[in-house]
């Protein structure tokens, strides 16, 4: 068998075909060539067009299968992951009502504070292990409140994933993991979040069923078949957020288990046998790929939104002309700490860790006699790994305290500047696997299609490549310049 892996990401759609006996990738891919945009018609909107997403899967599905390497009609299901947080609506039709409303949008803020008081906050936290924040439940209420005559034509709600899920199969579904991100999950009672819904006015309805994270969701339509040159008995087996996926494709499944992402966003994520969570609302708690009702396992989730877009505003702006291999070459060049320069990178919208406030990006003691090209790559590099170890202080308080991450080898990971700076702060050690996000929904398709006979399996060939481990050399200098970036945190 064949598995298809697709990552909904914010900047592109990625494809893995795997080989389901090795556990080898065949073939990558993705699309489109220069990075999708976010739209920002207000300050703090950031939206994207849902049906781009599926012209984007569908294209970088086209050119996988002309690459000769597979017989497509080999490919017997496919996993999805996708960006967390979206909101999705779809008429009686299943056109889509709005552009999505995605993860670094900052609109519904206040609609989730509402609730947060109006429920309780021990009630929240007791059973959605979360204030409703800025999360897909508030983003619908701004949308019942801003957009009425849209509300009222919405026949189905959901996330990115069980759009493209059902884009594949004519059929909506969804999972716990997936209403928990959207703070729709009502852990206490395993079921979706009924006293949020009834206090928006959501009518239950409007959300598709809840199904097993690893199991069939549907089977691809005869019309899409034709489309991709697939067989018409290809199904949807495995959908996930992309921050339970990228850990599950890390082989993060257990109490314990700590994974790192470090893409447009930066995450820690960590996985809890307990129903635990932040009294502050600083760092989330969702159901993990593997949670059910009969076994709780909950990731733990440090978010930072403005990490790998900052590297990218950076060479954008900066430094157009190099790759971004260049860009950690010469930042390797300034000193640690950047002689006194401070990037806070924190642009991206509001930040969960300061309570969803929007503190924006910034550099900081900038001196024009001192500070040289290298020293803003450094300070921006820096600026990222120190704002994740700040986020690990952060887990710490909710009794997750990582001695070794489990990273992909990419993205900002590529960097050895970043990842130096990132063990070297928090005294914990990196190991990278060969694995990214798509390559990890293809074996999750393989476990919800019962190709392998747990979700345990699936994951159990993944390569470590390296290992980094903190440098006693580099401790002090780390531990001043980490001191240093704090210091400049708004109070």
């Amino acid at each position: 068998m064949i598995l298809c892996g697709i990552d909904v990401g914010t900047s592109s759609i990625k494809v893995s075909i795997v080989d389901a006996a090795n556990q080898q990738l065949i073939y990558s891919t993705s699309f489109p060539e220069v990075e999708n945009e976010i739209s920002s018609p207000q300050l703090g909107f950031a939206e994207q067009d849902p049906e781009h997403w599926w012209y984007c899967v569908k294209q970088a599905i086209l050119k996988a299968n002309s690459t000769g390497l597979y017989d497509p009609k080999n490919i017997g299901a496919i996993g999805i992951s996708y960006q967390m947080h979206g909101l999705v609506v779809l008429d009686k039709n299943t056109q889509v009502l709005r552009p999505s409303i995605i993860w670094c949008d900052s609109r519904a803020t206040p609609y989730g504070e509402k609730a947060y008081i109006a429920l309780g906050e021990s009630f929240c936290q007791s059973h959605y292990l979360n204030s409703p924040g800025n999360f897909t439940a508030a983003k619908l209420a701004w949308v019942k409140e801003n957009q009425p005559a849209i509300f009222e034509q919405i026949t189905q709600v959901m996330l990115p994933g069980d759009f493209i899920a059902g884009r594949f199969t004519s059929t909506f579904t969804t999972t716990a993991s997936a209403l928990s991100e959207g703070i729709l999950w009502d852990f206490k009672a395993s079921h979706p979040a009924k006293d949020l819904m009834a206090y928006y006015g959501f009518p239950e309805s409007i959300f598709p069923p809840v199904h097993a994270l690893f199991s069939v969701h549907g089977t691809i339509t005869s019309a899409v078949a034709s489309e991709l040159g697939l067989g018409s008995h290809v199904k949807v087996t495995y959908k996930a957020g992309d921050q339970p996926n990228n850990a599950y494709s890390l082989g993060v499944l257990h109490p314990g288990d700590i994974a790192t992402t470090a893409g447009t966003s930066g995450v820690v994520y960590g996985i809890s046998d307990e129903l635990k969570y932040d009294k502050e609302n600083r760092v989330n708690s969702f159901a993990h790929v593997n949670h059910t009702a009969a076994k709780t396992s909950v990731g733990v989730l440090m978010c930072i939104n403005g990490t790998g877009i900052l590297n990218r505003w950076v060479k954008q702006n900066f430094f157009p002309s190099l790759s971004y291999s260049q860009m950690n070459e010469l930042g390797a060049k300034a000193s640690i700490g950047t002689n006194g320069l401070v990037c806070m990178p924190f642009g991206n919208g509001a930040e969960r860790i300061f309570q969803n406030q929007t503190i924006g990006g910034s550099f900081q003691q900038l001196d024009f006699n001192r500070h040289s090209s290298a020293d803003i790559i450094r300070a921006a590099q820096e600026g990222i790994a120190f704002s994740m170890v700040y986020g690990i202080e952060l887990l710490g308080n909710v009794g997750v305290k990582p001695k070794k991450l489990k990273a992909g080898f990419a993205n900002m990971y590529l960097s050895d500047l970043f990842t130096q700076a990132i063990v070297n702060a928090s005294g914990a050690s990196v190991e990278l696997l060969e694995s990214d996000g798509a390559f990890g929904a293809a074996l999750g398709a393989g476990a919800g299609v019962g190709y392998y006979t747990n979700e345990d399996e699936a994951v159990s060939h993944i390569k470590v490549l390296k290992t980094i481990q903190p440098d006693a050399g580099l401790k002090n200098a780390y531990a001043d310049a980490y001191g240093v970036w704090k210091n400049n945190l708004p109070a």
